[in-house]
């Protein structure tokens, strides 16, 4: 697809020609049930029986038939031969019969003929004849077959993550295997002669490249895997040659640094020589204005500023919804909310931009920090960003829009 115009472009129309122009997804796969939670479900889980499959007892007590207990009250018993005892998880074989009740535990299968339970407390707790001091209609106390899920049920439908509630009623089907999306890949290049990796002698001149363990840790935090995580001198054809491997082992690849007009900024030319194709760059927005998407073979390449706070900004911006279109589920498509604003915001912008936050649930008040693009030094317990548009100004208690810090 081909775009008359590159530059200026809001985020959503950027993120929209990501997504567009994603031509691959995660694979389908089968995974035990312990390995399912925190997975995206890729086809349909409808049950094939009820569950449950036969009636329970609701609680500790007496199966009878109503009937025979339909003029049962505290002043005036009725008295029935008890004929056996069940207890959760044995097959009873016993037979209702007029004039008889059969002691069961909750949970216990409920033998056929039967039609209520009344509970304990309402009776004499007899062994071999049972008063029972209240009447009961037919279904009174039990739990019936499908109570749970029913059969034909669709119970959990593509594009679903598995959370524990969804373990449960899995389990609960006896499902052993669970058809899944694999985790979505993404490959992490940081680019820049001053980077080192953490442990490692930095120099006089060099700083820790902080920038990739912020975007790893986000990456796994949502369950996806790190492909790769490479830090690259400002050499073109080492970056090139580290970004073709990366897209050889990933579904989407992450490139910081490098993006601006600088003699050293090389990565608009190593992607333009490797033929991606470019769909986006200069996005109207601050901190992060170089941003740059392209697209190689159907793959995302996001190219994110060398600076930390634009970098986390613009990945939070546009990695979730590319996420969302490999996996085929809106979980992870960017989270908005409205907030009441703690602060008053005066700077006017030329364009919209995004500030660091903290969010309540209600509330939201911003870092009180410098800022900066460079700068997270403000942002420990920030979980948003208040979208400001251009021009904009606030007082306090002004209702703001924020997007929300996704797998933190």
């Amino acid at each position: 697809m081909e775009y008359e115009t590159l530059t200026g472009l809001s985020v959503e129309e950027s993120r929209k020609r990501l997504t567009d122009n994603i031509s691959v997804s995660c694979s389908d796969v089968m995974v035990p049930l312990e390995e399912a939670w925190g997975r995206i479900i890729s086809k349909d889980i409808i049950a094939r029986e009820p569950v449950p499959d036969f009636e329970r007892s609701a609680m500790d007590g007496y199966a009878v038939m109503s009937d025979d207990v339909s003029l049962a009250g505290s002043e005036s018993p009725v008295q029935l031969k008890v004929t056996g005892e069940v207890f959760a998880g044995d097959d009873s074989k016993a037979a209702a019969a007029a004039g008889t009740a059969l002691r069961v535990m909750t949970g216990a299968m409920i033998p056929e003929g039967f039609d209520a339970v009344i509970r304990q407390e309402d009776t004499d707790c007899g062994e071999d004849t049972v008063r029972i001091f209240a009447g009961a209609a037919p279904g009174k106390n039990i739990c019936p077959v499908g109570e749970n899920i029913k059969k034909g049920e669709k119970v959990l439908k593509k594009g679903d993550r598995i959370g524990r509630m969804e373990i449960g009623l899995l389990s609960s089907m006896g499902i052993s295997k669970v058809p899944v999306k694999s985790p979505v890949r993404a490959g992490i290049i940081s680019t820049g002669d001053e980077l080192t990796a953490v442990g490692k002698d930095r120099g006089p001149a060099g700083i820790y490249g902080n920038i990739s363990y912020m975007l790893s840790a986000s990456v796994r935090a949502a369950g996806f895997e790190v492909s790769c995580d490479r830090i690259c001198p400002d050499d073109a054809k080492i970056i090139k040659e580290e970004i073709r491997c990366a897209l050889a082992v990933s579904d989407v690849v992450i490139t910081t640094g490098g993006v601006s007009v600088g003699k050293k900024d090389l990565i608009p030319e190593v992607l333009d020589s490797l033929g991606a194709e470019t769909l986006f760059y200069g996005s109207d927005i601050k901190p992060g204005a170089p941003t740059r998407g392209s697209v190689l073979d159907g793959k995302v390449i996001l190219s994110l500023s060398g600076n930390p706070y634009a970098a986390l900004v613009n990945f939070d911006l546009y990695f979730w919804d590319v996420a969302a279109k490999l996996t085929g589920s809106s979980y992870y498509e960017t989270r908005t909310h409205k907030a009441i604003l703690l602060d008053s915001y005066e700077k006017r912008n030329d364009c919209r931009r995004f500030l660091r936050a903290r969010f309540d649930g209600e509330q939201v008040s911003l870092s009180g920090g410098a800022d900066r693009s460079s700068v997270i030094g403000d942002m420990a317990g920030c979980n948003c960003y208040v979208d400001v548009p251009a021009g904009k100004t606030y007082t306090a208690g002004d209702i703001v829009d924020i997007v929300l810090m996704q797998f933190m």
